[in-house]
């Protein structure tokens, strides 16, 4: 189980529509506000003859590169319902959410993050920096400061869902195309599916730690070598794995009212261990006392692939953020409710390090596995408020942070045959295969080879969708043309792929791949350069994407402009 793998040591030791414009001259003040029935009419009649014409003059010209989108989209959008959307790009899990749908308030976005923070790998994270060698500040620090960076791209990121009502795999069709959006989607729902399975690995330890010893001490309890754990560990893992399903068959409103009712509860169970170990320990001077082992160059040389995981651990999130803030009610709404990210991850990696640093105090040991802590202390009550408070933490960061997504874009892959029950369900599953309890076996491939491994296909996927959403297309999206596979819609591009966006990601992921091949052993040495690069995977991957996708698109932007001159496009009256 992950408790006898993931622990540290707190004592000293060595080492538009295409932007071809309509014939109609456009007026951007106009174009923010409602028109009059008679110009809109003339409008949207003249745009779908400028699109016949241009894909018959032109039926080889693809649009590579990401065109602007069409003027005259509102906050709002077309009603969705007043144009008939392709069935093969479309379902109710997929369809703009409604504005009575809309209904997620500010402290409702904030109980998702706390119902997300606190669980057992936050409790982790301060922890295995200080076992890597850093002072007990330090490594809380440095989980601050990463989710203070990572705040800025789910802000951003949120908007589109709150203006649009729409979800990250039809967001991600602006800037990959129709069918292209499938690549980061899916991309995204293979990290989910490895989360699922390490969250839900950690329920089932709770459950096999929490087990009388008489069943423990069982044969049922033999490492079996091919399986890589035990029978009974594996059968609670299972167990664990199948009780979360009853909550994701409620669908989005059934995890809302979960995030919702749990945020308290998990709150007050937090603050009742804090205050024990306080108490026990007689203050949290051993906490205090822990200093750095490193020197600065060191330091510096942990900090930054540190920082990297640390930002990778939600970068998952800042990604399908969408999701849930297709539900908020305002931007406020969104922006006030995920701004106490930084303070809550800072509080409860501090709850963990505190609380673990207070066992050597207590017991005369370090315990760094909450769950293991929980059942030395022992007693009736302490294992039934063990039980609610590890079931909760888990079950409320598990479904929201790694399944929703997953879901989503199986949807988004074939609205025809997945729901979103469906695409949940296919998710838990390929949680089973990832083998979790092996991902887990030491806190440096947890952090160094999952976390700083995975930011290198997110990184670059946040970075294309930003700077197509607010450099390209300047916030303002064809709600009709993210449903339509017709070649004249602004996200169909070449074949439904936005090749702009596929170059980009790869340019933004190759350059990471030598240093994980030597992080996992295939090679057995590579260049500094590409040491460095790997970890600082996420910020070289999200930067580099991004940039590289923005010069690619402004400069088809300048081609759009010199064909619109072309005496074989209609002439604007």
């Amino acid at each position: 189980m992950a408790s006898r793998y993931i622990s540290f040591h707190l004592h000293p030791h060595p080492h538009p529509h295409l932007s071809l414009y309509s014939a109609l001259p456009q007026n951007p003040k106009l174009s923010r506000h409602a028109p009059t029935s008679l110009f809109s009419a003339v409008k949207t009649a003249t745009i779908k003859t400028s699109h016949y014409h241009i894909y018959q003059s032109f039926p080889k010209r693809c649009a590579t590169l990401t065109p602007m989108a069409s003027s005259g989209q509102s906050s709002v959008g077309a009603k969705f319902d007043e144009f008939e959307p392709d069935q093969t790009f479309t379902n109710d899990d997929l369809k703009p959410t409604t504005p009575s749908q809309r209904n997620f308030h500010w402290w409702e976005m904030a109980s998702l993050w706390i119902g997300l923070v606190v669980g057992i790998p936050s409790y982790y994270m301060a922890g295995s920096l200080v076992d890597l060698g850093m002072a007990w500040w330090q490594g809380i620090a440095t989980v601050v400061v990463a989710n203070m960076i990572l705040l800025v791209p789910l802000v951003l990121t949120g908007h589109p869902g709150t203006k649009y009502g729409i979800s990250f795999p039809v967001l991600a069709r602006s800037c990959f195309g129709i069918r292209g959006a499938h690549v980061p989607t899916l991309l995204r729902a293979l990290v989910g599916c490895g989360w699922y399975g390490i969250e839900s690995w950690i329920g089932g330890e709770a459950i096999f730690l929490l087990l009388p010893n008489s069943i423990k001490q069982s044969s049922f309890s033999q490492l079996l070598p091919w399986l890589g754990t035990s029978p009974l560990e594996f059968a609670c893992f299972i167990a664990f794995w199948s009780v979360q399903l009853a909550v994701v068959w409620k669908g989005m409103e059934g995890i809302r009212d979960l995030e919702k009712y749990s945020a308290p509860i998990l709150i007050i169970l937090t603050s009742i261990l804090l205050i024990w170990a306080y108490v026990k320990a007689n203050g949290l001077g051993h906490m205090l006392s822990l200093s750095s082992r490193l020197s600065s160059p060191e330091f510096w040389s942990l900090f930054f692939p540190s920082l990297t995981a640390n930002i990778s651990f939600w970068a998952t999130i800042a990604l399908n953020i969408p999701d849930f803030t297709r539900f908020a009610k305002t931007q406020r709404d969104q922006i006030i409710g995920q701004a106490g990210l930084p303070i809550f991850m800072g509080a409860f990696t501090f709850v963990g390090l505190a609380v673990t640093s207070s066992t050597t105090v207590i017991f005369g040991q370090v315990i760094s596995n909450p769950i293991q802590l929980l059942g030395r202390i022992g007693g009736f009550t302490t294992t039934i408020l063990a039980i609610l408070g590890i079931s909760l933490a888990t079950i409320t960061t598990n479904i929201a942070a790694n399944v929703v997504a997953p879901a989503n874009a199986l949807v988004n892959l074939s609205p025809s045959l997945f729901t979103f029950r469906r695409g949940a369900l296919l998710t838990a599953l390929l949680g089973i295969a990832f083998q979790p309890w092996r991902l887990l076996k030491s806190s440096e491939s947890f952090v160094y080879t999952w976390l700083v491994g995975y930011s290198a296909l997110l990184g670059p996927i946040g970075g294309i969708v930003l700077a197509d959403y607010y450099l390209i297309h300047q916030t303002d999206l064809s709600i009709k043309d993210l449903y339509s596979s017709s070649p004249g819609g602004a996200y169909y591009y070449c074949g439904g792929f936005n090749l702009a966006a596929m170059a980009a990601l790869v340019f933004g992921i190759l350059p990471v791949i030598p240093g994980f091949l030597q992080k996992v052993g295939i090679l057995s040495s590579v260049s500094d350069v590409f040491v460095v690069i790997y970890n600082n995977a996420w910020f070289f991957s999200f930067f580099s994407a991004g940039l590289s996708y923005w010069i690619l698109a402004s400069l088809r932007g300048k081609q759009n402009k010199s064909l619109s001159s072309d005496p074989l496009l209609p002439t604007k009256s």
